[in-house]
């Protein structure tokens, strides 16, 4: 997110600098603003329902296809109604700079509290469009977890994990960086569209609930190839076609940083599907389907934070150090670290993430065609520290709050089906129906 100052306390209460206005008379919306917001968080929308839903559904076991459907679904709905009732004033509303500040909002917003379809933010812009969209990127970062945790994971127990999660890992890594919390105002962290609050967030859950869970029955032994790999390419389409509202979208305007945004969210995903592709050809001698897609994914992942400060050349090079860091992510790394992650999302969004998040920090520098550095940051080190920063906080924070919600269902609902149910498929075990009738 570019504009990182979002205090509540000055919606709805100030104009934009250089407007004049009548005794009792309150800032209008721009309705060109408004519009370009409301597509890009229906677009947004469409990569958790139903891009992300059918990117992973086609790569697990066709006995678990309609879990991973039900999962995505209710995880977006859970996830959409905890951002509308506290989410959103603990994010973004502050009435003070204490301690408790730089990490959390307040209670001043619960259930949207005082925002009418009249309030307008301080950049003009409709206040309710402004907490739909991000309310839409609360909702995918929760819908990319349980893809470590497919094919065995007991549903009523991500749902409890997933909500401790979003209330004490996600809204305080968004007050951070976009609600002028700690990271934004001591370090100047620039992250456009949330590689540090949405990717690696979610991929440190996902990595940390893939151990506390442990591995799927035959892991290793047993053949556990995608069902369709034809359902993952239309996935891997449709989230394409949504991270353009991701990330021109957090521009919050069609202006020419929104075009940069959207340029680097063509040419860097087509530079990681190559590179990733090429790579992984002369590996194997192969050019496999699910090469590519995970490829445009990385490529995705990794030019999230740095879409609107670097320049398409700077995106070119981060998506094709992003294919073959991932590709080793989800090959080299994941043996190294001994854990099931199902569907690799820490290999791709954990390493994208951060391999974008501190390419950032580099490619902004107006010197490498960037549009330059965040905070009081004079150069390219000082940028790239407060980046490395803004990291390891989240790794370290995230996965501290990860175990605690995975501890926290595992004494309470549960956290894995049984061995029966693992063998017979979580769509029947957990839901009572079949992806597919035979």
């Amino acid at each position: 997110m570019k504009r990182t100052a979002f205090s509540l306390s000055a919606f709805g209460a100030a104009a934009l600098p250089g407007t004049v206005l009548a005794a009792g008379e309150t800032p209008a919306a721009d309705p060109v603003a408004n519009g370009f917001v409301m597509i890009c968080t229906a677009l947004v929308i469409i990569m958790s329902i139903p891009g992300i839903a059918l990117f992973y559904g086609g790569m697990v076991r066709a006995k678990n296809m309609l879990s991973v459907l039900v999962q995505s679904l209710i995880t977006f709905s859970m996830i959409y109604l905890l951002w509308t009732i506290y989410g959103y004033s603990l994010a973004s509303a502050s009435s003070g700079s204490s301690f408790i500040h730089q990490f959390f909002g307040d209670f001043s917003r619960l259930f949207l509290a005082g925002i009418t379809p009249d309030t307008v933010d301080s950049h003009n812009l409709s206040e309710l469009y402004y907490f739909v969209f991000q309310g839409a990127f609360a909702a995918i970062a929760a819908c990319l977890i349980p893809g470590a945790l497919a094919e065995r994971i007991k549903f009523s127990g991500l749902m409890v994990a997933l909500s401790v999660w979003f209330t004490l890992a996600f809204i305080p890594s968004w007050h951070m960086v976009w609600g002028g919390g700690w990271l934004d105002s001591a370090f100047g962290v620039l992250d456009f569209a949330g590689g540090t609050v949405v990717h690696i967030n979610s991929a440190v859950c996902a990595l940390v609930g893939a151990y506390f869970i442990g591995r799927r029955i035959g892991y290793g032994r047993e053949a556990m190839a995608p069902h369709s790999l034809t359902v993952t390419m239309i996935g891997t389409c449709l989230l394409w076609f949504g991270w353009f509202g991701f990330n021109a979208g957090s521009e919050l305007t069609p202006d020419g940083v929104s075009a940069l945004s959207f340029v680097n969210t063509v040419t860097a995903p087509a530079a990681a599907a190559l590179s990733w592709l090429l790579l992984e050809w002369k590996m194997s001698g192969k050019a496999s389907m699910l090469g590519a897609c995970s490829g445009a994914v990385a490529g995705l992942v990794a030019i999230t934070p740095a879409c609107g400060f670097v320049g398409v050349g700077g995106g070119i090079c981060i998506g094709l150090l992003a294919g073959g860091v991932c590709l080793w992510g989800v090959n080299g790394l994941k043996k190294m670290l001994r854990v099931d992650d199902s569907l690799d999302v820490f290999g791709i969004h954990g390493l994208g993430g951060i391999l974008g998040a501190i390419l950032t920090g580099v490619f902004c520098a107006p010197s490498l065609g960037g549009t330059g550095f965040g905070g009081d940051n004079t150069g390219i080190l000082e940028q790239v520290w407060g980046q490395l920063v803004s990291v390891v906080v989240t790794l370290i924070w995230t996965g501290v709050v990860a175990y605690l919600g995975f501890l926290l269902a595992k004494l309470t609902t549960g956290v894995r089906v049984t061995r029966d149910q693992e063998r017979e498929g979580l769509d029947l075990a957990s839901h009572g129906e079949r992806a597919y009738n035979r």
